[in-house]
């Protein structure tokens, strides 16, 4: 690729996105991660690194080195990972990240080490998008640039997100919608409330029951909105705890859990506003509890 001059003062990446145009911004910034972007003659890694006329740029293209190992807690895997995002199986019982009462190791933090790890310590951090739920299991996104972070929690709403879970009996019908007010005004727990107040917030939660077996049925779970501990007290509240939640009611533990995965998430990138979809099965110790569970 031919070398630019620069004519006024600009940001590197506003310079390179607007040079060369045809290249993919995911391909940028994978070449500025591994020394494939030169100012003047010298590797520059930083996005933000400042232009002024007489620069000379220049796209030197470099594949990633050998990928470093870096070992992860029993139960957490990373699904896909590109110079945005990344995007992980979150097993039950880990934090997604530390509350103020608990600083044990977060699902944010080992995976903050992988990274500076596998960039070998060209990148630092990491941004929480969403959270799951220290039982909750399943996908969760993180974003590797403080612009995807802010663009992907500005466009949430935007992104499907899809659960399932185990409850205790049954919905009175196989599909509906729960929509109502949760007060979220307490640490510990949320309370479900049909009216309206200055501490409420409203909450929509779609249901489909895909099989049931031994007292228990299975829900396909998606929401509009995203309150915290939303499914757990909405279904609570329609007299269908979720399996091993004794905070919102439940009396059954087979699964030493809470019965709760998320399954399924349709993002949108961030660089290109391309769809991408991630799966993820039941975990063994939930799918056992139906019988008729699609694993």
């Amino acid at each position: 690729m031919t070398p630019q001059t620069v004519r006024e003062p600009t940001p590197l990446f506003a310079f390179l996105t607007t040079q060369w145009p045809e290249v993919k911004r995911t391909k940028l910034k994978q070449w500025l991660r591994f020394s494939g972007i030169q100012v003047n003659g010298h590797p520059v890694h930083k996005h933000d690194h400042p232009l002024q006329p007489g620069d000379v740029v220049s796209i030197h293209p470099q594949k990633a080195p050998p990928p470093v190992t870096v070992p992860l807690p029993k139960g957490l895997s990373i699904i896909h990972e590109d110079a945005a995002l990344l995007v992980i199986q979150k097993p039950a019982g880990l934090l997604t990240i530390a509350t103020e009462t608990e600083r044990t190791r977060t699902a944010f933090r080992v995976m903050t080490d992988y990274l500076r790890e596998t960039s070998r310590g060209r990148q630092e951090r990491l941004w929480i998008i969403h959270r799951l739920d220290r039982e909750t299991s399943g996908l969760l996104v993180l974003a590797k640039t403080e612009e995807a972070k802010t663009w992907m929690q500005e466009n949430w709403a935007r992104m499907e997100k899809t659960y399932l879970a185990i409850v205790e009996g049954s919905p009175s019908a196989t599909s509906g919608t729960l929509q109502n007010h949760l007060d979220e005004t307490q640490p510990h727990r949320v309370y479900v409330t049909q009216r309206a107040t200055s501490t409420t917030r409203e909450a929509i939660t779609h249901y489909r029951r895909l099989g049931q077996g031994f007292g228990r049925s299975l829900l396909e779970v998606t929401l509009d909105t995203g309150r915290r501990h939303q499914i757990r007290a909405q279904l609570a509240a329609a007299g269908c705890p979720i399996v091993g939640d004794a905070k919102y009611g439940a009396s059954t533990d087979p699964a030493k859990r809470i019965a709760l995965h998320a399954c399924r998430l349709k993002i949108l990138h961030p660089d290109d506003d391309a769809e991408m979809v991630f799966e993820s099965a039941l975990p063994q110790e939930l799918a056992r509890l139906v019988p008729s569970t699609p694993c």
